[in-house]
């Protein structure tokens, strides 16, 4: 997976050591850190492109985010896609859980599924909701959702 800054710069070590040597450097200046990871997606043909964020967000003094974006040549309904980008927020945030355990970063996984019933997203809401809060993580939908529905839906080209 390569993932990159938002000011472009690519991440050359693994995900696992740059969210490590991040939260250190930011501990050592005594600010504490919540993380949200999110994924959107949008379909252009037969191309689905989807961007993963994980969104650093600094007590009382901004954020930032990595950013990974990957297309597959494949269509989904929209259930299907909503789920598979809520399985590549996982995927991440398992990833990466044992490093905000060991800081005490809290850590939520965000889902672009909306909560009003007139929205179709709104059918993979239940099976997301229990996708990620089994794995053990805190899950947030939109409105709340920002990591995906505003950071990742900026980051899919």
């Amino acid at each position: 997976m390569r993932w990159r800054k938002f000011n472009g710069e690519a991440i050359a070590q693994p995900i696992q050591e740059a969210v490590r040597e991040t939260i250190q450097q930011e501990t050592e200046k005594g600010i504490k850190l919540k993380v949200c990871i999110g994924t959107d997606s949008q379909v252009k043909g037969d191309i689905t492109e989807f961007a993963t964020v994980i969104v650093f967000l600094r007590e009382h003094a901004g954020g930032f985010m990595f950013i990974h974006n990957e297309k597959m040549k494949q269509t989904f309904h929209i259930k299907e896609r909503m789920l598979m980008e809520v399985a590549k927020s996982i995927e991440v945030a398992y990833a990466l859980c044992d490093i905000f355990i060991e800081y005490g970063v809290d850590l939520e996984v965000h889902a672009d599924i909306n909560t009003n019933p007139q929205f179709k997203s709104n059918d993979a809401l239940k099976e997301a909701m229990g996708y990620i809060l089994g794995m053990g993580f805190a899950f947030k939908a939109k409105p709340e959702a920002f990591a995906s529905s505003c950071c990742a839906d900026k980051m899919v080209n």
